[in-house]
């Protein structure tokens, strides 16, 4: 257990690595931050003084040198020169302060306010979206395919399984759009949703906080609709299987009702390839999001980290990107336990 454990925090790590000079390197063929923060008549010193107080006018491998550095749990710094959102203890050995600390992720080019702030407001939108998604996707999706199943080669069977190919078909940002316009804008009088809006609502010049849950509907329905479709075909598949076992023939055979064999026998059985696609569709929106954020302005990771690209903010990006891998991570680690625990015979595989 422990080697197998050290062997997944080493490959996590790397990937992490991996991830972090990848996109550091591509960050660099994007308009400087300099230019947006300086605008376009400011001259040449101001300029400079810009990119030094940024720490751009350092060497592309030494920046990255520095921001594994930051970001990593022990740092070495220049004695006196620790940041000061650092939060860790540190040790001064012959004029370096060596310590453990949290993950600091910088400021932000244009808002000057921590990344771990910024992006930990922003998490709490996509967590909520993510989530409401996902809920709409398996209380429809599960139980249409396992009557789809049920039903199979009828008129009924035929319509789910159109529904849920032109459900996969149809990309994420294309029906927010039809969502919002549709819902938000030409039958608003009848649903009574905005066509954007977020789940935390500003008023009276920042004095109060609302929150919007109204606001969640038209996103979720938005980004649920391929994971719904997903599940309804991969749902009927795995029980149209299951049905034509032995023990399901013996069940029926018995004279158990169709509703215990289908709920309490077969569905059981169609558990681990559903979790399966929960836990990479989870993943999946979290990371796929950002469109649907940003059709509705949803304030989340995705509309963040787009506006962030927009205006070159480095930091703000690349702690998206890691928190993303990070929660990639978390998702995998806690379906891979949900699979041992629904079928107790994988632990000793």
């Amino acid at each position: 257990m422990l080697r197998r454990i050290i062997l997944k925090t080493g490959f996590f790590v790397s990937i992490l690595f991996g991830l972090i000079l990848v996109v550091f390197f591509l960050f660099q063929a994007l308009p400087g931050p300099e230019q947006i923060l300086s605008g376009q008549r400011t001259d040449k010193a101001t300029t400079e003084a810009i990119v030094k107080d940024l720490g751009l006018d350092k060497p592309t491998w030494k920046q990255a040198l520095l921001y594994v550095n930051d970001i990593s749990v022990v740092s070495v710094y220049p004695q006196n020169e620790i940041p000061i959102f650092v939060k860790g203890t540190f040790t001064t050995v012959g004029g370096y302060a060596i310590g453990i600390k949290w993950p600091y992720l910088r400021m932000s080019f244009q808002t000057k306010r921590p990344v771990n702030e910024l992006l930990g407001d922003a998490f709490i939108g996509t967590i909520l979206l993510t989530f409401a998604a996902m809920f709409v996707a398996l209380i429809i999706g599960i139980p249409l395919g396992v009557w789809a199943a049920a039903r199979r080669n009828t008129a009924f069977d035929r319509r789910i399984m159109a529904f849920s190919t032109l459900g996969i078909s149809v990309p994420s940002f294309f029906s927010a759009l039809l969502f919002s316009w549709l819902f938000g804008f030409v039958f608003r009088q009848y649903t009574g949703l905005p066509m954007t809006g977020s789940w935390l609502e500003i008023t009276n010049n920042g004095a109060h906080r609302v929150l919007r849950l109204s606001h969640l509907i038209l996103p979720a329905l938005a980004l649920g609709i391929r994971p719904l479709a997903v599940f309804i075909q991969l749902t009927r598949n795995t029980m149209v299987e299951i049905l034509e076992y032995d023990y399901i023939q013996t069940a029926h055979a018995k004279g158990v009702s169709e509703k215990k064999v289908i709920w309490r026998h077969a569905f059981p059985n169609a558990l681990n390839p559903i979790i399966t696609a929960i836990g990479g569709w989870f993943s999946s929106l979290l990371a796929g999001s950002f469109f649907t954020e940003y059709i509705f302005q949803w304030k989340g990771m995705g509309k963040v980290s787009i506006e962030a690209l927009q205006q070159s903010d480095f930091p703000v990006v690349m702690g998206a990107v890691l928190l993303t891998a990070c929660l990639f991570f978390a998702i995998h680690q806690f379906t891979e336990r949900l699979y041992v625990w629904i079928d107790p015979r994988l632990k000793h595989e």
